[in-house]
Formats: C-alpha cells, sequence, structure tokens
C-alpha cells in the first residue's frame, strides 16, 4: 500500500467489522456510509452543512467531472481537494456504471469504452488507462478501476464476458496506476501521491463468476476491493446471497466496499455479511422527492395527512430539520416548490444514514450488532410508505 494508506479491523462481531482506514487526507471510521457528491458538491447542500453532519468521507464522479469542467481544468486547480473547498477523503469512481446507463450511447470493446456524452452528444473514449490519468488528476484519496457492469437480467455468457473484461482491465488499470504513482508518467500530473486504488469485483448473481472474480483481482494486489455490478434490479435476498458468499473471500486486511447500495436495512445486513463501505444516491435523491427516512419506515411528506401535523418527522431524530421544523412546515415548502425543502430534507436523510452508521459501529464495538440489527428490523420497514 501507499504511505498514507492503511486499514486495520479493530473489533468483530460475527462476521461485521469495525475497522480504521487511513488515507492521504484522513481516517475513516469503518464501516461507512459515503454521501453521493456526483458534480463535486452534494446535491442541495452546502460545504458548511455536509461538513456538520460530519462524513468522513464524500463520493464524486469521474464520468461527470470527467466531462464538465474538466479534469484537466480541476488538475490545474491544484486537484478535486482545492477545487471545491474540502479537507476530508474523496472517493471517484470510474465512470463504469455511468457508462453501462448509456444503452444505446456507447460501444464496449477491448480498447475501452466509447460513448456519447449526455449533455452535448460529443464523442468520447474511457480506456483503463485514461480512467487512471483522469482520477490522478481529481487527486481522490480513492481511485476505481474501470469495470464492465452487466444488466441484470442477463444471459450467463453476457454476464462472464463483461466480468472477464474487467479483470483484463483491472490488469492494465492497475498496472498504470503504479507507473502514475512511480513518477513514470511523466504528463500526468498527480494532486494527490498518495492516491489509493480499489479493484471491483463483477460475476453478476453467478457465484462462480464471482469466484473467479475475486481470485484475479485480488491477485493484483489493490488497497482494498469493491463488489459491483449489484443494485441493478436484481431480487433483495439474491444480492444478500451474492454480497455474502463474495466477502467472505476477500482479504480481511483489506476495505470491502459495496457499490451503490442501498436502504437503510440494506447496510445493516451487508455490514453482517462482512461490508465496511457503502455509497448511494438514495437518501439525497429521495429527498428532492419528499421523502423522509425515519426509524419507522418512508414518510412521504408530500401527503396531505401532513398538512396540519406539527410534529417533527422524527421524535427521536436529533438532525437540525427534527429539531426545528414540523412535518406541515416540510410539507408546505415541498408543495410550493421551495428549495429549501430539498435542503432541510436532505440533511435529515443524511443525518439518518450516517447515524445508523454510527449506531452500527458502536453495537460492533460492544458486541451487541445482533441485537442492534434485530431491533432495527423490528421498527424500520422499508414497504410501508406513510
Amino acid at each position: 500500500m501507499p504511505a498514507d494508506v492503511g486499514f486495520h479491523v479493530i473489533a468483530t462481531d460475527g462476521r461485521a467489522r469495525r475497522g480504521r482506514l487511513r488515507l492521504a487526507h484522513g481516517e475513516i471510521e469503518t464501516p461507512v456510509f459515503m454521501p453521493v457528491g456526483t458534480r463535486a458538491a452534494v446535491k442541495g447542500l452546502t460545504h458548511d452543512q455536509v461538513t456538520a453532519l460530519d462524513p468522513d468521507i464524500i463520493l464524486a464522479n469521474t464520468y461527470h467531472l470527467h466531462l464538465r469542467p474538466g479534469d484537466e481544468l480541476i488538475g490545474r486547480a491544484g486537484g478535486l481537494h482545492a477545487f471545491m473547498g474540502w479537507e476530508r477523503p474523496i472517493l471517484t469512481d470510474s465512470g463504469g456504471y455511468q457508462v453501462f446507463s448509456l444503452t444505446g450511447q456507447r460501444t464496449i470493446r477491448e480498447e475501452g469504452a466509447a460513448f456519447r456524452s449526455h449533455l452535448d452528444g460529443s464523442a468520447h473514449l474511457l480506456t483503463p488507462e485514461s480512467v487512471v490519468d483522469i482520477q490522478a488528476r481529481l487527486g481522490s484519496d480513492v481511485a476505481m478501476i474501470f469495470d464492465e457492469c452487466a444488466p441484470w437480467p442477463a444471459d450467463r455468457g453476457v454476464v462472464e464476458a463483461a466480468m472477464e473484461r474487467t479483470l483484463r482491465w483491472a490488469r492494465r488499470g492497475r498496472d498504470r496506476f503504479l507507473a502514475v504513482q512511480a513518477g513514470e508518467a511523466p504528463n500526468v500530473w498527480r494532486a494527490t501521491p498518495g492516491q489509493a486504488q480499489f479493484g471491483i469485483i463483477q460475476g453478476g448473481t453467478h457465484l462462480d463468476l464471482r469466484d473467479r472474480s475475486v481470485a484475479g483481482t485480488v491477485a493484483m494486489d489493490f488497497e482494498a476491493y469493491a463488489i459491483g455490478g449489484l443494485s441493478v434490479g436484481e431480487p433483495v435476498d439474491l444480492m444478500y446471497e451474492v454480497v455474502g458468499h463474495t466477502a467472505a473471500q476477500l482479504p480481511e486486511d483489506r476495505p470491502r466496499y459495496l457499490m451503490g447500495t442501498g436502504m437503510p436495512d440494506d447496510l445493516v445486513e451487508c455490514v453482517a455479511r462482512g461490508i465496511d463501505m457503502f455509497d448511494c444516491v438514495l437518501p439525497t435523491r429521495n429527498a428532492r422527492n419528499g421523502q423522509l427516512l425515519t426509524r419507522h419506515g418512508l414518510i412521504s411528506i408530500k401527503n396531505a395527512r401532513y398538512a396540519e401535523d406539527l410534529s417533527p418527522p422524527d421524535p427521536e431524530c436529533e438532525c437540525p430539520t427534527c429539531r426545528r421544523h414540523s412535518r406541515a412546515y416540510l410539507r408546505h415548502l415541498y408543495t410550493v416548490g421551495e428549495m429549501t425543502a430539498a435542503t432541510l430534507n436532505t440533511v435529515h436523510n443524511l443525518h439518518f444514514y450516517l447515524d445508523t452508521m454510527r449506531a452500527i459501529r458502536k453495537a460492533i464495538e460492544f458486541g451487541t450488532f445482533e441485537q442492534f440489527r434485530q431491533e432495527f428490523h423490528r421498527t424500520f420497514s422499508r414497504r410501508q410508505v406513510t
């Protein structure tokens, strides 16, 4: 690992792990949830508001930042931290999922992924090597390899081909990353010399393909490993099975990151299966759509039943939104289109996620995680929206 990177497990409870990850811009307490700041900002919040919520790390999107404002500009500004005025760690994804979602606008070939920009239709090519260079200029603490995500459902042959291509791309990306970090790529500006690189495990819901992906990826000795290609439409129970099977094979001395998942109960269940890191757009996106996540399930604040409800969204929540505002007020802001509605809802939802992760870490430390897990499922329902 680079000198700035380190990970150790502090406590375990079953397969749940409590750890600490050291990155170039600070330490991260795991299990951790990473708020998504797609375009170098968490939607609806200022950096001061995000900082007040106290996340250890946020996630930014390589694909979007490459297209606009451009990684060259961000590199000239001194990297993403300097450009956006953020001092804590940042993880950048590789753009693989965004390219995957551009059905009809991209072509996957061995060289890389050719696609048309969703902004102006301009032609672009992302390769395993160029994705490394882009993220070096962005200067994130964690750079993800470029992978190919197969859809669900898909024929086994399609999934296997994507997994095998991801392995070949991983080898190319790892070689380029090591060259960049060693200063052997003089044309690439390294905004964060101590950057870490995470490998990605693919294979869909086929456990034997996951096995092959784990073996091939771990052999490349990445700083950590991510499980990709899930939360793309497969049943939740099947996702849990794949996560548990895959995580159990990953090195114990490296962080395990489940990409793009999920609902609060997904976080609890996947921590129980050995996952250390999570990200998802759900808390911020749902907030903008008027849906609040609470200890007792989901609240659709736009519903007429809340028009005169003067109670807080979640009476047990200590976030600024719940301490100061009522459901009636939040509904009023949402129904009149006031932009403050998205801000207050986002503050609450992210606080709920981050507070849940704090409670998970404490439960693992005290050896009460299974008790916490059962109590969480007793009170929280993802299926009931009020």
